[in-house]
């Protein structure tokens, strides 16, 4: 679709915004939200008819782009037959999309609960957990990102979390594996992996194995720096988890439905947890949705015993039948395939080059359609462009970066000295080469503030 330009109505649209629209982890004077008009594929316009290659996929939700007309269909299909229905009785698009779902799950994960989103499915996989195990702990990692809600923004193991962690909500961090900037004094992974995994049984041992219920990791954290985890790492956990009788937790909100080219991350590590949550991917966010899948042992505990949680819109139809059209989509289209296979012949080794040629670059890190560049002023130091939860004037390196890449025709996901390279999953080769070469020109102005 060719944007056509109408900046009286974006004038209109921005000036709503500004008078009505509260946004979220946002100081609302200092913003400046931008007018988007239309979508389509790995592309958006504003009313200015200014077309950006979409290189965050939403917040890393539209696996398969925007407006895929099969999706579009399904929804339309879905609101002229059964608009909305209660949770508790069988609806066809939530059993299929529950079937659909179970079926790429790892393991014995064949009970779904839905939930709104991703936030929500971590709040209900911390309450499952505890009440299985009757214990009150959960441990989380640093460096992690779970969502906004009470319970999920203290199991967050970033900035986000201060301003809302009264340390009253049963929450204990310990540091996860990041060769780059271990904590652990490693050289290589497997001494990564090794040492992380020590310091983990001994926070398990010091904080009482007999009061944990839950460990959370995200499989591939997302906006923490897609860390992946070395080999062995979650598996590792795994036998932690089964050593002390802790349910052991998978956050797949962002890492699930072919980001990193499997269904599912686990799939990539080998490894079944007990409980895994998923949101975004499922539907590429054509309607808020997300969800728990559930192990046979944590299923049964509510066989006779009735689970004390719900949600009005739990498997909500309109998102059901987006889910089961996405999931078909992905399947006929060989979308998962195609996130593995670009990952790996051009994103990966595009990526490559690039830090070759800029000193602004200090590593690159990812896999499928889910990257990262961490860039640093100092390659032999690792001191980052800024300091950490920069702001202001000194963030000014990223800023000045960002600027650039949209200039570019590029809409970059920035966090903190990151920028995240997250396409669609069905990118083509054409337009992962086209966002390449932006990123390469404003990787030039990031390197301005190198040593």
């Amino acid at each position: 679709m060719t944007p056509q330009p109408n900046p009286q109505v974006g004038a209109a649209v921005k000036a709503a915004d500004r008078a009505h629209v509260f946004h979220s982890w946002s100081a609302q004077e200092l913003i400046d939200p931008l007018a988007v008009a239309g979508a389509e594929g790995s592309y958006f316009w504003d009313y200015d008819g200014r077309r950006y290659l979409d290189f965050t996929s939403g917040l890393v939700f539209t696996n398969i782009g925007y407006q895929h007309p099969k999706v579009v269909a399904a929804i339309q299909e879905q609101a002229a037959t059964l608009t909305t229905f209660a949770p508790a009785f069988a609806v066809e698009a939530r059993s299929e999309a529950a079937r659909l779902i179970a079926e790429r799950t790892p393991g014995d994960l064949d009970k779904i609960f839905f939930t709104n989103g991703g936030a929500d499915a971590i709040e209900h996989a911390v309450r499952m957990a505890r009440l299985h195990t009757g214990r009150p702990k959960v441990l989380s990692a640093y460096r992690s990102y779970h969502g906004g809600t009470q319970q999920a923004v203290n199991i967050t193991g970033d900035p986000r979390r201060w301003a809302s962690d009264s340390a009253s909500a049963g929450v204990v961090h310990f540091w996860a594996p990041y060769l780059y900037r271990s904590r652990f004094y490693a050289e290589t992974e497997q001494q990564e992996c090794e040492r992380a995994l020590e310091h983990l049984e001994t926070t398990i041992a010091f904080e009482g194995p007999g009061t944990i219920a839950a460990i959370v990791l995200e499989t591939v954290p997302g906006t923490a720096g897609i860390m992946v985890p070395p080999p062995g790492y979650l598996a590792g956990v795994r036998e932690l988890c089964d050593k002390y009788g802790i349910v052991f937790v998978l956050d797949e909100v962002m890492a699930g439905f072919g980001r990193t080219g499997e269904w599912f991350a686990a799939d990539l590590f080998d490894v079944t947890p007990d409980l895994m949550t998923f949101a975004k991917g499922v539907n590429s966010g054509y309607v808020p949705l997300g969800g728990v899948a559930i192990s046979g042992k944590i299923a049964e505990t509510f066989g006779k015993r009735a689970y004390p949680g719900g949600l009005t819109y739990s498997g909500h139809p309109l998102a059901c039948a987006a889910a089961v059209a996405t999931i078909n989509v992905m399947a006929e289209e060989g979308v998962v395939e195609n996130a593995a296979n670009l990952g790996a012949r051009v994103i990966e080794p595009g990526l490559r080059e690039l830090a070759e040629r800029h000193p602004s670059v200090g590593e690159v890190r990812g896999v499928g359609m889910f990257w990262a560049l961490e860039l640093v002023k100092d390659r032999e130091t690792r001191e980052p462009l800024v300091p950490y939860n920069a702001a202001g004037e000194a963030n000014a390196p990223m800023a000045a970066f960002g600027a650039a890449a949209k200039a570019n025709g590029l809409w970059p996901f920035i966090n903190m000295n990151r920028t995240h390279v997250v396409p669609p999953c069905n990118v083509t080769e054409a337009e992962a080469k086209e966002g390449l070469a932006a990123l390469d020109t404003a990787l030039s102005v990031a390197d301005e503030y190198t040593a």
